[in-house]
């Protein structure tokens, strides 16, 4: 159930947005769909090229499946697009993937419904098992890895530019990668090494520092087993409640969790309602999961996950007697791209084990799949512009990774007055995964981007929307751009999303 969970929030993403405007007066193709097939691009062959009837929700779409080798490497990269009869808005979108999974056929949907000619590329591989990192003599596919982690989605990029301007006799007037997870490294990516590829991207919970953040990921199931402590799910909820309460949390969400300094020791003796005594090994063990990867002589690896957010995401446990459940992306990075050895048994992982393990993927995988690259100036000088949002109780990658980046990028890029002008990162209280979580969820974030790129107006904050226990949505309080926190202005209702604005600090 878990991982299941985590692909369908990986693929959803924030809410979704209306049609955009279109740029061109007259959106009618220049072909029939049936013709892409006879489109010659290199090193590539479109399979199949046919209209797909409209619904009530959205045009006829011209469905175009395509296939990119790298000679003589033998990879196939599959491409999905999908093109408007009716109704382009003159746009190009791009959409991410999640886990190991590059993308599908099915993502396309949603933004060719609101008039973008969409692409999606499964980057080299069928599902979102990582097993494609090994060739069949169980030694490391390079070509494979490359694709997924960078090659895929530009070549994706690329063949559904040209053969968007093939259909409709004119290109895209300006291009948009949304993705969130993985999809959110894809767009990070694309603006690290592809500059030219897109006008704007929004990069959700972005997987950077994949290398370092995947390995860290073991971290919570290695706390539990050199413990001899599998801590049930239900302690977990309890502490995550425990510290939100005791830093006072409005509704479950922590504003800024890390000013919260709750030390689960305080439910040490206490009894958990279905869930037994609460232990003062139970305490360590959440201490350590909040505290982060470490070496064994203390020193930092990786960023721990937030007090309030759901631990048993990277710290799954489950079955009688309780036994650890880990993070199926985190084992099976191991598995396939350390260890080389699909039968490994992640229970052998010992504390100097793990850290060598570190080391190695960092070095081994930092420079292909990283994605921690802060030199933007290729994307900056061509005008480029990047919204990153991360929800602070993300349950699957530690929020602090997108801080890190953001503040590098900073840095390296001329100080915060200066990357204010294409990049803006914005953190979501209570906010889960890509979504979830008891925090308003953020809303019309890829419309920000579109307003900034072709109207030159930088988002001062985001919109977010509350749901209600019927499901109806209500306004919630913005989203600043870091480091700014929403600000209530003293008048009128506190839950009203009017009443607040994002001063400098």
């Amino acid at each position: 159930m878990r991982a299941k969970w985590f692909l369908a929030a990986l693929l959803a993403g924030p809410m979704a947005a209306q049609p955009f405007s279109p740029l061109f007066p007259d959106t009618k193709p220049a072909r029939t769909c049936e013709s892409l097939t006879t489109v010659s691009l290199p090193d590539t062959t479109v399979e199949s090229a046919a209209l797909d009837p409209a619904t009530a929700n959205r045009p006829a779409l011209c469905r175009v499946a395509a296939v990119v080798t790298h000679p003589p490497a033998g990879d196939r990269v599959r491409i999905f697009l999908a093109l408007p009869e009716t109704g382009w808005n003159g746009r190009f979108q791009g959409a991410g993937g999640g886990g190991f999974m590059g993308g599908n056929a099915t993502a396309v949907n949603a933004p060719a419904a609101q008039g973008f000619a969409a692409g999606a590329t499964d980057t080299g591989h069928d599902g979102g098992s990582g097993s494609f990192a090994l060739d069949q003599n169980n030694r490391l596919n390079w070509m494979a890895i490359r694709d997924n982690a960078y090659l895929g989605i530009h070549e994706m990029t690329e063949t559904g530019k040209a053969l968007t301007e093939a259909y409709y006799g004119k290109p895209a007037r300006y291009s948009y990668f949304n993705g969130c997870s993985t999809g959110g490294r894809q767009g990070l990516m694309e603006a690290q090494r592809y500059p030219a590829d897109y006008d704007g991207i929004l990069a959700g919970a972005p997987a950077v520092n994949w290398s370092k953040f995947v390995a860290a990921s073991m971290w919570g199931e290695m706390a539990m087993q050199n413990a001899k402590d599998f801590v049930p799910q239900c302690k977990f909820a309890a502490a995550s409640a425990a510290a939100a309460a005791a830093c006072g949390a409005t509704d479950g969400v922590l504003s800024d969790p890390r000013s919260c300094k709750y030390d689960p020791q305080a439910l040490a003796g206490s009894s958990i309602a279905n869930c037994g005594e609460f232990t003062a090994a139970d305490a360590e063990v959440i201490r350590k999961i909040w505290q982060g990867a470490r070496r064994s002589d203390g020193s930092f690896l990786w960023y721990g996950m937030q007090r309030g957010a759901d631990l048993s995401g990277l710290a799954g446990s489950g079955g009688a007697p309780l036994a650890g459940r880990p993070f199926s992306v985190s084992l099976e990075w191991f598995k396939y791209f350390l260890v080389q050895n699909p039968q490994w048994d992640w229970t052998t992982l010992t504390a100097g084990a793990f850290e060598q393990y570190f080391g190695q993927s960092a070095e081994e995988f930092g420079a292909v799949i990283g994605t921690d690259n802060p030199n933007l100036s290729g994307f900056r000088d061509r005008g480029g512009k990047l919204v990153v949002w991360h929800g602070w109780a993300d349950q699957l990658i530690p929020s602090e990774g997108s801080i890190d980046y953001y503040e590098r990028v900073q840095k390296q890029m001329g100080g915060p007055e200066a990357t204010a002008g294409f990049v803006r990162l914005f953190m979501a209280p209570g906010v889960g995964h890509c979504s979830g979580g008891p925090g308003p969820q953020p809303a019309g974030a890829l419309d920000a981007v579109v307003t900034w790129v072709e109207q030159g107006k930088a988002p001062d904050a985001l919109r977010t929307l509350k749901r209600g226990p019927a499901g109806a949505t209500t306004p919630g309080r913005p989203l600043c751009p870091y480091p700014l926190v929403p600000k209530y202005n003293g008048t009128g209702g506190a839950d009203d999303a009017s009443n607040y604005s994002c001063p400098a600090q």
